[in-house]
């Protein structure tokens, strides 16, 4: 049966089209490549861009498809809409999308404090989507990975504390980074300077402890987003949150040191089991052995990866983690298209009616 998306037809009038707003860009083209091995359903692909890159062709599934120029005409018919752009286009676009009945999964900043946008992560509050008033949210990368992580632990006994300290990687600043750090890396190796434009510092063979803007009481944007983003997915504001952003020369995978207090006592064994069995997670766990999550072994997996487990020696409510994740699969792209997967599912679950 064929599925509508669509938040203002009734169910019964489907057309099942999907577009990709920022098919181009470096996130953008994982979002292809999720949608494939996910299976995200859908009748027609549409692939949208801004005027620079409209008429590139793209290959999904072993399909050309030509790429379409971002204007509100764009969005007539289209179902379900996975955006991976800046802000700025974000807020233009979105409304266009909407406006023409499409449901918009967005990756930017743009709407995810906005109280009538659901913040949604599949694992941990996917009933949330079902709220959604034609635009859905992606979380920060950071703050998906550590979000996820906790998720078992708050279910089985509360949150009460999270301390974090976020070390990632540069391609969560776009594909100028990378360039930028290799470049750099190769002048540094060579006894040179490096040229700098998109960091504040030289990031090779370096850490940069600001990621974003200044805020309040000496807070970056980044380190604030993880906090109004947790309280938020997690529908609970009185979780007591300091995150600390650090920017390192990797180029795929952020990785957090986090600390956390839960509300009641969990037994060492138990918090691995919970690791080991929470959707989305994988535990890899031993010490003895050298093994335990990094970022290179975790790039290009759709999962959050979780080691060096620990309870507080001094706190018998305190667990300490490491957890890496691929900020450009499950921090962006994969996040989004299990988005619209579960749209798609709901919505095929709605229509699974008896015969009459």
């Amino acid at each position: 049966m064929s599925i509508c998306l669509k938040h203002s037809r009734k169910s019964q009038d489907v057309s099942g089209t999907v577009a990709v707003v920022g098919a181009t860009g470096a996130v953008g083209g994982i979002v292809l490549d999720e949608i494939v091995k996910q299976k995200l359903p859908y009748g027609k692909l549409k692939l949208l861009a801004s005027e620079r890159s409209a008429g590139t062709i793209i290959e999904v599934a072993g399909q050309p498809i030509t790429v379409e120029l971002l204007e509100p005409e764009a969005f007539k018919g289209v179902d379900l809409v996975i955006a991976s752009t800046p802000d700025e286009v974000a807020a233009e676009f979105v409304p266009w999308a909407v406006e023409r009945g499409a449901v918009v999964v967005d990756e930017s900043a743009f709407y995810r404090m906005n109280p009538d946008v659901p913040l949604v992560i599949p694992e941990v509050n996917a009933q949330a989507a079902s709220e959604h008033k034609g635009i859905i949210a992606s979380p920060n990368c950071s703050t998906t990975q550590m979000v996820v992580a906790l998720h078992p632990l708050r279910n089985a006994a509360g949150l009460r504390q999270i301390i974090v300290s976020t070390y990632q990687a540069v391609s969560g600043a776009g594909l100028a980074a990378n360039t930028e750090t290799i470049e750099n890396t190769h002048k540094v190796l060579k006894g040179q300077t490096g040229q700098v434009s998109v960091f504040q510092h030289d990031i090779a063979m370096n850490l940069i402890p600001q990621i974003g803007s200044h805020k309040e009481a000496g807070f970056t944007s980044e380190e604030v987003k993880m906090v109004r983003e947790t309280h938020k997915i997690f529908g609970d504001d009185t979780i007591a949150i300091n995150a600390t952003c650090v920017r390192v020369p990797v180029l795929v995978g952020h990785s957090e040191s986090i600390y956390c207090e839960t509300e009641q006592p969990l037994e060492l064994d138990e918090i691995k089991r919970l690791f080991s069995e929470a959707d989305g997670v994988t535990l890899i766990d031993d010490l003895d052995n050298q093994e335990y999550p990094m970022p290179r072994p975790c790039a290009d997996k759709p999962d959050v990866f979780v080691g060096r487990v620990r309870k507080d020696l001094h706190h018998e409510c305190g667990i300490s983690f490491w957890c890496v994740s691929d900020n450009l699969r499950k921090g962006a792209a994969t996040n989004a298209v299990q988005i619209g997967k579960l749209l798609s599912e709901s919505v095929a679950a709605n229509l699974s009616l008896p015969n009459n």
